[in-house]
């Protein structure tokens, strides 16, 4: 099918192509099925104005003029997109407000979580089973995993950054949302029942999930207890893959896409990024089993008399540390060099960009 033979599917794939381009890609299908997916989120003239936008944040004058807009009809236009999930906005104290193109993914499928419907939902799945493995982009993570606090051998030196409750203390400006994957899931009947408001966010993206009603603000004390209520519920930690944090996911293996890739891999503990990696002191196991089901990546299995765990599996997510009554799991630093965490997640999405030379 020639999906470029409407002049208005020119001004999606166009904007596909350039989605394609940027962290986590977003790559074409036979069918089409990228450009009816963006047209379910997307009018024509918001994609044509998207094309306009970066991975810079800027204000409207700068965008208006490479759009060719007045700067007034720009901006109420940017204030409808980042509204609706299609781009990112801060809004700063002082000064106009700066918009930022984002990926799909980590961006503008997340910023669908106030607006889910069934048909956005099939469009995506139609998406994705068009794309196949070619739907994600082999740059950079946008995402790492990190263990609970206590999961962490307190002779193991774990930098700020490494630790959920130490990342809380470095911010000022919180909000909690509902987890993208499990609202999609309940909107598909297919929900695990895991604690569905577990989406932090911090900072620019703190007051973007609020204002655009897509979180609620909330103190640091509660963001504390939803990274406790992770560790009781099984959740795996996964921060934006910076220093300093955008986002904290509190993700279940059965709905979180990254973590059903993770687990889908041969040896997870190659694919994911981590700074940790659990031990097993198999003499001091008692054979309860209790780590196999917390175990997201299926690390752990059932011996004849204790568990046995494959090391190749882990992602050091330390989840089964917190459930050993025994001390027989153990968290450890992966050995080897592992890469630099980037600062921020826009100083990722420009080295991801880059790497591939994908920036528009």
């Amino acid at each position: 099918m020639d999906v470029t033979a409407n002049p208005d599917d020119a001004v999606f794939r166009r904007l596909a192509e350039r989605l394609d381009r940027l962290p986590g890609g977003f790559a074409p299908t036979k069918r089409g099925s990228e450009i009816t997916l963006l047209k379910r989120l997307f009018t024509v003239e918001e994609a044509d104005l998207a094309l306009h936008l970066t991975l810079d944040r800027e204000d409207a004058s700068a965008i208006a003029a490479r759009a060719g807009l007045d700067t007034r009809e720009a901006d109420r236009r940017l204030l409808e997109m980042a509204r609706k999930g299609l781009i990112f906005a801060v809004y700063p104290e002082c000064g106009p407000t700066l918009y930022q193109a984002v990926p799909f993914v980590v961006g503008i499928w997340e910023f669908q979580v106030n607006n889910l419907s069934s048909g956005l939902i099939r469009n995506l799945a139609v998406y994705y089973g068009s794309a196949g493995d070619g739907a994600h982009s082999a740059s950079a993570p946008q995402m790492r995993t990190i263990p609970i606090n206590r999961s962490i051998d307190p002779d193991r030196h774990a930098l700020p950054y490494e630790q959920a409750h130490e990342l809380v203390a470095s911010q000022s400006r919180f909000a909690v949302a509902p987890c993208i994957c499990r609202a999609a899931a309940d909107v598909a009947g297919k929900g695990c029942g895991a604690p569905r408001e577990a989406c932090l966010v911090f900072g620019d993206w703190a007051d973007y999930y609020v204002r655009t009603g897509r979180g609620r603000a909330i103190e640091a004390a509660e963001v504390h207890r939803v990274i406790d209520m992770a560790d009781d519920a099984g959740l795996v930690l996964q921060p934006s893959n910076s220093r300093e944090p955008a986002f904290l996911c509190c993700c279940c293996a059965c709905c979180c896409g990254v973590l059903r890739s993770l687990r889908g891999n041969a040896r997870p503990a190659d694919a994911v990024a981590s700074a940790f990696i659990a031990t097993f002191h198999e003499n001091g196991c008692s054979g309860c089993l209790a780590c196999i089901d917390r175990c997201p990546m299926a690390a752990l299995t059932a011996g004849d008399a204790r568990v046995a765990f494959n090391a190749d599996r882990c992602i050091g997510c330390g989840l089964c540390v917190t459930t050993c009554p025994t001390g027989s799991m153990r968290l450890g630093r992966r050995h080897g060099a592992r890469p630099e965490v980037p600062a921020t997640l826009d100083e990722a999405w420009r080295a991801a960009a880059h790497e591939h030379r994908r920036e528009p």
